[in-house]
């Protein structure tokens, strides 16, 4: 049997295999942030992953930022979530979910009223959305966070992993990367803060080791995962050394005994993300980006990690585990319904067999 297919424990999570989902944005809830049922079929077809992490999920108002992306602060929303879940385990999966405060990565246009885009400093990201109301537009000028204001945020983020479990998800994992707000207070590009919260390289891993130590002690470690890509550019992150600042978050998480570090390739040809992973993370490693079944399998069976993380494959083969299991064409995903609204490319993609009849 390929070792895709053997069962693997991380942390409290014990995965029947170890193809994992990826989270990815698909801008299916309502501009509530409430999941709605296309997001329940969508997650009920994958649920034979041995590992769903569910898309990246707005901790607070303030968190939102992208058109149409889920939230699980409000009682509607863990509502809606509890139904998924309960889906997916109905089917005898696994869910996290993925916790993702965009910080200045955001516009007033995708946030409830009264929102503020925050960050660790004034500075408005070079970078574009799209909104329902008026297409794409710049990104909003953040509001420097003060440290009252950096408390209450680690806070939120404690109150959404209760809210995660309460939903019924297994467990949380932190979006530590693309740009978003622990990836804003780690860049020396867009923290220029002089107090504890930047500044030097320590001070600026304190807010997202913070928010990992609130996180594990409201649900307990073993149920907590990191998600992070050294030297990631996106969202106009600029850094003067990635290699550094991802070794530095690693080493501030390691004495927290977390479930698992997920860590993608870096795009820095330089920078190995693996072997830097490997060098400083005990937790168990879950490899993303660029994968198919016979490099996933060759990468675990050389022991870069416990898991392989698909995203694009999983858009169009909700079955992949399967198709991966039988040699089975892989489907192609349709880019042009990757986030528009209804069940068109996103919960309609059919199943090996029902191809085949």
């Amino acid at each position: 049997m390929s070792i895709l297919f053997e069962p693997v424990r991380l942390g409290e999570l014990e995965l029947a295999n170890r193809i994992v989902m990826a989270p990815m944005t698909r801008s299916r809830a309502d501009d509530r942030g409430v999941p709605t049922a296309e997001m329940i079929d969508y997650y009920r077809q994958r649920a034979s992953a041995g590992l769903i992490v569910a898309e990246g999920t707005a901790p607070s108002a303030s968190g939102l930022g992208y058109c149409r992306t889920p939230a699980i602060y409000s009682a509607e929303q863990m509502a809606a979530w509890k139904a998924v879940t309960d889906a997916v385990h109905g089917e005898g999966g696994l869910i996290v979910l993925q916790l993702m405060h965009v910080g200045r990565a955001a516009s007033a246009l995708n946030k409830p009223a009264g929102a503020a885009t925050v960050a660790p400093s004034a500075i408005r990201a070079r970078t574009q959305l799209f909104t329902d109301r008026a297409g794409l537009v710049d990104s909003d000028e953040p509001q420097a966070l003060t440290i009252e204001d950096i408390e209450a945020v680690i806070g939120e983020y404690r109150q959404a992993a209760l809210n995660a479990r309460a939903a019924g998800f297994d467990g949380v994992e932190l979006h530590c990367t693309s740009g978003y707000l622990p990836m804003q207070f780690m860049a020396s590009g867009s923290n220029l803060r002089d107090d504890r919260y930047g500044g030097s390289l320590e001070n600026r891993m304190r807010f997202p080791t913070e928010v990992l130590k609130a996180m594990a002690s409201a649900i307990g470690a073993g149920r907590v995962g990191l998600r992070l890509c050294p030297g990631n550019p996106f969202n106009d992150i600029e850094d003067n050394d990635p290699l550094a600042t991802a070794e530095a978050l690693c080493i501030a998480a390691e004495p927290l005994n977390l479930a698992y570090v997920h860590i993608m390739r870096s795009p820095l040809s330089e920078l190995d993300a693996f072997a830097l992973a490997q060098r400083h993370c005990s937790a168990g490693l879950i490899l993303n980006d660029g994968f198919d079944g016979a490099t996933a399998e060759a990468a675990l069976k050389a022991g870069q990690g416990e898991a392989v993380s698909f995203a694009r494959h999983f858009i169009a083969n909700p079955d992949l585990v399967e198709r991966l299991r039988h040699g089975l064409p892989l489907a192609r995903f349709d880019r042009k319904t990757l986030y528009s609204p209804g069940p068109e490319g996103y919960s309609d993609y059919p199943l090996a067999e029902a191809v085949a009849s």
